[in-house]
């Protein structure tokens, strides 16, 4: 049987078990801390698994197409920040001040890779192009998104909460580094993964699924639920929404009036309009240490889903408009 397109994925409703999990059995205490470290591991397995599957041979087939790159940088890391920072005073007023930060928190992430390269190739876009762009929004995302972090979201919490040069550190040793060491141990590690893809599908959803867990069980302990309504919920769902609208239509229109062509206007779209969970979540962990930021994620665990349901349904409108024009060809 055939899921329609609307209803979450199973991942997205594994999610959703983790939240339920967490309002009703909370991890606290000295268990949260072992659970934690736990938790950091399988974040550093997950690195280390991207680094092993990213081809090199691609990523410098990719690079040679800068102004596809350059216009999903720009996307990423400078139209949605300025978006979030100019709807301030239009969504501010629908949620609370936590929840507009996780918005905000949202437009400073980098990319995703593996649904950008997915709906990108069911699409018919240009793939190697996609893998490229998408690998190196998430490699840049770590130095790009704390400093954006730290210049526009920091500012309006505890001064605690100032993204410092251990919070830095300590990116680069879970995230950076073990992707790097699994660049350098590709050729030997891909073989064995290659032959292990449900093991790799494991640990990728696993491991956001623990950070969930770790994140909520905080949030539900600092009364998570008292501080967020139905009706603030549906808002969140509604602006999450619309702000993914509003950067797919301008990236649809603008990608062809700069001279691409359809395969790599569809790589721009759906490069340039998401936005990372695998990596948003771990980044969330490091940087707002301390802090109960299961209200900031909130927003991005939404957008992750509004953005699959959404890009699944333009990839196979894409798909289906590539074959029609191939037959019409032919």
């Amino acid at each position: 049987m055939i899921r329609p397109k609307y209803l979450p994925d199973n991942f997205s409703l594994m999610i959703i078990s983790m939240v339920i999990l967490a309002s009703f059995l909370p991890i606290q205490g000295h268990a949260a801390q072992i659970f934690s470290h736990l938790t950091d591991a399988a974040i550093a397995l997950l690195f280390f698994l991207h680094g092993t599957k990213l081809s090199r041979e691609v990523v410098i087939q990719g690079i040679k197409h800068w102004r596809l790159h350059l216009v999903i940088f720009l996307a990423t890391f400078a139209l949605f920040p300025v978006l979030g920072l100019l709807l301030k005073p239009v969504i501010e007023p629908f949620l609370n001040a936590q929840l507009y930060l996780g918005i905000l928190y949202i437009c400073l992430l980098p990319s995703t890779v593996q649904s950008s390269i997915a709906f990108t190739s069911i699409a018919k876009g240009n793939v190697p192009a996609a893998l490229c762009s998408a690998s190196a929004s998430n490699i840049l995302g770590m130095f790009i998104t704390p400093f954006l972090v730290s210049l526009l979201i920091t500012k309006n919490m505890d001064s605690t909460s100032l993204i410092s040069g251990s919070s830095i550190l300590n990116i680069v040793l879970l995230l950076l580094v073990p992707f790097i060491l699994g660049q350098l141990l590709r050729p030997k590690i891909f073989p064995i993964i290659k032959q292990h893809l449900s093991l790799v599908k494991v640990v990728d959803q696993g491991s956001i699924l623990m950070v969930v867990y770790s994140a909520f069980s905080a949030a539900i302990v600092e009364g998570i639920w008292h501080q967020v309504s139905i009706s603030m919920l549906l808002n969140l769902v509604m602006i999450c929404g619309f702000l993914l609208a509003i950067v797919m239509l301008l990236l649809h229109f603008t990608a062809p009036k700069l001279g691409f062509s359809r395969e790599d206007a569809i790589t721009i779209l759906f490069c340039g309009s998401k936005k990372t969970l695998a990596s948003g979540i771990p980044m969330a962990k490091i940087i707002f240490a301390g802090q109960p930021f299961g209200l900031i994620i909130l927003p991005l665990m939404l957008f992750h889903q509004i953005q699959l349901i959404v890009c699944g349904i333009l990839a196979s409108h894409f798909a289906k408009n590539a074959e029609a024009y191939s037959e019409k060809l032919g």
